[in-house]
């Protein structure tokens, strides 16, 4: 399976309370946090939900 390195870039704070969701879906809780998730379509939803905020890796 295709894993993604997927890091959190900048806060949630401010934005809807859907994106912050989608940031603790991925598994980020702090900025400069970096997590190894699985390439899945439902992944990649959540990825683009907080694009601004994040930054991927393949």
């Amino acid at each position: 399976m295709k894993h993604l390195k997927v890091t959190q870039v900048r806060s949630g704070i401010g934005f809807e309370k859907a994106q912050k969701l989608a940031l603790r879906g991925l598994g980020l809780r702090r900025i400069r946090q970096t997590v190894d998730v699985v390439d899945t379509p439902a992944t990649r939803g959540l990825i683009l939900r907080v694009r601004h905020l994040v930054r991927v890796d393949e």
